[in-house]
């Protein structure tokens, strides 16, 4: 990857002519969410069916998303994009004439979230593959300090610009707002070149996707460091997830609130995570940048124990809590996900970024079934006493493991076997 180590003239105005349609596009995205979630909540009132959409989302990434990656790193990544976007694009046009119609049902709406989480589980990879091919290393963790901004920023501005939205338009006029989302994150990408890796000769031809899938496999286990950030997502997304869906019960149960306080809760996460977002990509974090992950990992846990133990009379201690932890979040994913796009070889990217997310995203439904049961055992306040207690511990254990702090100076060299393509050198190639 020895291009990517020079400094890429004019790097700015091609990736960030993508980068900017795709914020136009998540925007919209989050619009559609926002509102087909509040149509299911109000046509039938059941919690069931939301968990059910929460499920039709998660899903295609779970499952789908190792092979898509498998998939993008076979493929053109820039093509990939297009051909994601446009897919969604005319799901949700269908959506929209069905509204449109009168004619939309809860299913309708469950076929066309599936249909939109797909198209995200093949544009995802592609975006953070090409971002590493598009971008100098030294500038990735300011990058990924930027995307961290803008999640910020959505989380503040989605849910009211959707509620106003809504009492001003038609179902079918916000769909309408993602279609033209859609078509300004699809325009740069027909003009702009996005660098490819360049396989070994013959190697497409000689390698099934199932090969390369299980190359992708082979890759991940023989890299001990990456092995354990898996872990670690993996028991972070454990104790996490249900730290956001119990929320709810914790305004109510405990703050004695209402939607108003949850709205204050929300709000808070967003701004601490757009401030974040703000300091990574101004800093660009420690020299060691997995360092600064590790800090973020041990403030959070210590936000969440606080809002463990905050009595119910301190609500504005409990907004500090989250404050910080969305503070925290770009602190620590960011950085990760810099090292990654750094260090792993361009044409096994799509492979690892998609095998990280899946199998952290796979604890999100056995985490739901536990935390429930749990919770209403002992207490809402307890799990997170007990997710913050293991971040913290995860923080600690990870600063003395020496495969992890020495991930970002690459995989280590091992002999591949017989069966395993040989590691090759990545050229960039244009489209």
């Amino acid at each position: 990857m020895e291009s990517n180590d020079r400094e890429m003239k004019g790097w700015q105005v091609p990736f960030f002519s993508i980068w900017t349609g795709q914020a136009f596009s998540l925007v919209g995205s989050r619009l559609v969410q926002f509102a087909l979630i509040w149509w299911l909540t109000e046509t039938t009132g059941s919690a069931t069916v939301l968990a059910m959409a929460t499920l039709v989302a998660i899903l295609p990434g779970v499952i789908l998303g190792p092979f898509a990656g498998t998939l993008v790193d076979r493929w053109n990544r820039r093509l990939v994009m297009i051909a994601a976007d446009a897919f969604v694009a005319l799901v949700t046009l269908w959506l929209a004439y069905l509204f449109w119609t009168g004619s939309a049902t809860m299913w309708h709406v469950y076929a066309a979230m599936l249909a939109r989480a797909l198209g995200g589980a093949f544009h995802w990879p592609a975006m953070q593959a090409s971002t590493s091919l598009m971008v100098p290393k030294k500038h990735l963790s300011r990058v990924a300090g930027l995307n961290q901004t803008m999640q910020g920023a959505l989380l503040i501005v989605a849910p009211p610009l959707g509620a106003l939205l809504l009492t001003l338009l038609p179902l079918q006029g916000i769909m309408a707002i993602d279609l033209v989302t859609a078509i300004l994150a699809i325009v740069p990408l027909l003009f702009v070149v996005i660098p490819q890796p360049e396989r070994v000769e013959g190697a497409a031809q000689k390698s099934s996707v199932w090969s390369d899938f299980r190359t992708g496999l082979r890759y991940v286990a023989g890299w001990p460091g990456l092995m354990i950030i898996l872990a670690m997502a993996m028991l972070i997304n454990f104790v996490v997830t249900p730290a956001s869906s119990l929320m709810p019960l914790l305004v109510t149960g405990h703050f004695g609130g209402a939607a108003l306080q949850l709205g204050w809760l929300q709000s808070a996460w967003g701004v601490g995570m757009l401030i974040g977002g703000l300091l990574l990509s101004v800093w660009g974090g420690f020299r060691r940048r997995i360092y600064t992950s590790i800090l973020g990992l041990v403030v959070s846990g210590i936000a969440l124990m606080v809002l463990g133990f905050v009595p119910g009379s301190l609500f504005w201690l409990a907004l500090v809590a989250l404050l910080v932890r969305g503070f925290t979040n770009p602190l620590i994913n960011g950085p990760l996900f810099a090292i990654l796009q750094a260090t792993v070889e361009p044409s096994m990217q799509g492979r690892v970024f998609t095998l990280v997310q899946s199998l952290a995203a796979a604890m999100v439904p056995l985490s739901l079934a536990v935390a429930g049961p749990v919770s209403d055992a002992i207490g809402v306040q307890t799990w997170y006493i007990f997710g913050g207690v293991t971040f913290v511990l995860v923080g600690v254990v990870l600063f003395f493991v020496p495969a992890v702090i020495k991930l970002e100076d690459g995989r280590p060299q091992v002999e591949d076997s017989p069966s395993m393509p040989e590691a090759v050198d990545v050229a960039l190639a244009g489209d």
